[in-house]
């Protein structure tokens, strides 16, 4: 059984934490992640995640600057 690290701890969330959560399960990833930690997920789910992320906060400057 793999060593249960890095997993999140939903009562003390950062705001990149909780944003990392919902994209993990948009992908279908999230279930995974509690179960063993985000070392579990392959190179190829952690990109898609980062890539998403960096998406979302792109938007958001986006957003930002046009108010």
């Amino acid at each position: 059984m793999p060593k249960k690290e890095n997993i999140p701890d939903l009562n003390n969330l950062s705001e990149e934490e909780k944003i990392k959560l919902e994209i993990a399960e948009e992908i279908g990833v999230f279930d995974k992640v509690m179960a063993t930690g985000w070392r579990s997920l392959s190179a190829k789910e952690s990109g898609r995640i980062g890539g998403l992320l960096a998406r979302r906060r792109k938007n958001e400057q986006k957003t930002g600057e046009q108010k």
